[in-house]
């Protein structure tokens, strides 16, 4: 029988998903000149200030940037409260460490919007990139079931190759803030799928008579 505490994380990854979505949603609608996800950056929707920014000079302007960082910040608690409740499907100290480090990281984008203080954005983006992805493909040798083993080493691999797309500028026709999307997605995309599983009792955890 899964404990109230691993149905919580579960409810925390899929919750931390959907506050995200749609905040992007509530978000982007408010601005005057359109927003593209293939040509604007998701901070771009966290800038506090208006004008041209970024190397192509595009125009942002976000008059709900608040509630932007806010949902960054709170999807980012709700991604590190899954990672940690859900402890008995790991059988790695790594994976969870990295996706851990990961919610962190978006909780740091949240606090500290790219024209706020651009170095310390980066880092959390990077963060989000790199670790959160290599995190999914080591989630592949973790106790998940099989389906989502496969799931997070498929989302894993598209996240890092998004990654690699995006800082060298080659984005394939996807656009900046397509690739960006691409690998920005993957861990809340992943552990949204994996928390419905848990709650749709789809993914027992490893020993769970003993919860």
């Amino acid at each position: 029988m899964r404990s109230a505490s691993v149905r919580f994380g579960a409810a925390c990854w899929v919750l931390a998903a959907v506050v995200f979505l749609a905040a992007h949603l509530v978000v982007q609608a408010a601005w005057s000149q359109p927003y593209s996800w293939a040509h604007h950056n998701i901070s771009d929707l966290g800038n506090v200030t208006c004008g041209l920014w970024g190397d192509d000079r595009r125009y942002v302007c976000s008059p709900r940037h608040a509630w932007m960082n806010a949902a960054l910040v709170v999807s980012g608690l709700l991604l590190a409260a899954g990672v940690l409740l859900l402890r008995r499907y790991w059988r790695t100290r790594t994976a969870p460490a990295l996706l851990l480090a990961a919610a962190v990281a978006w909780v740091l984008v949240g606090f500290v919007p790219a024209d706020v203080h651009l170095e310390w954005h980066l880092l959390g983006a990077v963060l989000i990139f790199f670790a959160g992805n290599v995190g999914l493909l080591l989630a592949g040798r973790s106790g998940w079931p099989a389906p989502l083993r496969q799931l997070a080493v498929l989302t894993g691999v598209f996240g890092l190759a998004a990654a690699a797309l995006h800082l060298s500028g080659m984005y394939l026709g996807l656009g900046m803030g397509g690739t960006e999307r691409v690998t920005a997605f993957a861990v809340p995309v992943w552990m949204a799928a994996a928390g419905l599983a848990v709650l749709l009792g789809r993914a027992a955890a490893p020993n769970a008579g003993k919860i």
